[in-house]
């Protein structure tokens, strides 16, 4: 009997006692969720909620195939913490250099922009800041680019009563890193994020277009309404006058002349979200729509493509 990489008799077992074991105790939470209401079994059926997306795990649908990572020798990284009045707390960041450049070095810059329950010291899945602007692709490396992340809290990046986290980004982050040279002008700035990094991303590329040159997004967390929001995560947004504001669907006019990438999963519980953001882009845009789930496995297979995206539109 095969053992411990999960394939083989033992593997299978494991995988059938693992199916069991969420069905006996995971539906019983999702039936309690869907008795809440419409937008309750809605987001189950989307898999928004706890239920489809984990069953497809367990099935291997999940599954992305992906070439092994390949680094230049990495460049330094700064971690530090300023306190942000838009955030009214103290917050952590790291700034990392490409190869063959450091302090003083006048660069382009990456905000990326982290997903939900995460923070400024792994918002890139699977990598480093450092090892993601030492990242080679195709055997090629990235062209020279700097990157920033920071905590943003689990707001979905847009503002809220006492913590305005896209402010501390644009009024104080964005500065900082001027400062130093990086992203200062003519250099330029460029948004990426996964998950709700991802839709921080577009977001912020709305909102800011004169400010952001470029934005990739890795399954982005688009809802299609207020209630599915609400019914998901109550504090992603205030209210639905700020789900109607911070709306990136609604907003994509903002986008148009900018260099956009957007890639999501087609088992992503945000996928129909994602369409309907993939829509309303502007011509131009580049939509990969491939197999995947909402996944650290979709994640790292599309950073390099995302990562090779920015660094050809930051440094033309």
């Amino acid at each position: 009997m095969t053992g411990s990489d999960g394939t083989g008799t033992d593997g299978a077992l494991r995988r059938g006692f693992d199916r069991r074991r969420f069905l006996v105790y995971g539906l019983g939470g999702i039936a309690a969720v869907a008795a809440a209401g419409v937008a309750g079994v809605e987001l189950v059926s989307h898999g928004v909620l706890p239920g489809q997306q984990e069953l497809d795990r367990l099935e291997g649908k999940c599954s992305v195939p992906s070439s092994p990572l390949s680094f230049s020798s990495l460049g330094p990284s700064i971690s530090s913490s300023f306190y942000s009045h838009a955030r009214n707390r103290t917050v952590g960041y790291t700034i990392a250099y490409p190869p063959e450049h450091g302090r003083g070095s006048v660069l382009p810059l990456v905000v990326m922009l982290h997903g939900f329950g995460a923070n400024h010291t792994n918002a890139v899945v699977g990598m480093t800041p450092a090892q993601a602007v030492a990242l080679r692709v195709g055997h090629e490396p990235l062209a020279p680019m700097a990157m920033v992340t920071v905590d943003g809290g689990d707001g979905y990046w847009n503002p809220h009563p006492g913590d305005n986290p896209m402010a501390m980004v644009v009024e104080e982050l964005i500065p900082l890193c001027q400062r130093l040279g990086l992203g200062r002008p003519p250099q330029r700035i460029a948004t990426m994020g996964i998950s709700m990094g991802g839709y921080g991303a577009i977001l912020f590329a709305e909102k800011y277009p004169r400010l952001i040159a470029a934005v990739a997004a890795i399954s982005p967390a688009i809802w299609t309404g207020y209630a599915q929001a609400r019914g998901a995560n109550a504090n992603a947004y205030a209210s639905a006058a700020d789900f109607a504001a911070d709306d990136a669907v609604t907003h994509t006019d903002a986008l148009t002349g900018m260099p956009v990438r957007v890639a999501s999963g087609d088992l992503d519980p945000f996928h129909p979200g994602v369409e309907a953001l993939a829509k309303a882009l502007p011509a131009g845009a580049v939509v990969e729509f491939s197999e995947g789930c909402h996944t650290s496995p979709f994640f790292l297979a599309q950073e390099p493509p995302s990562l090779s995206f920015l660094a050809q539109h930051l440094t033309r």
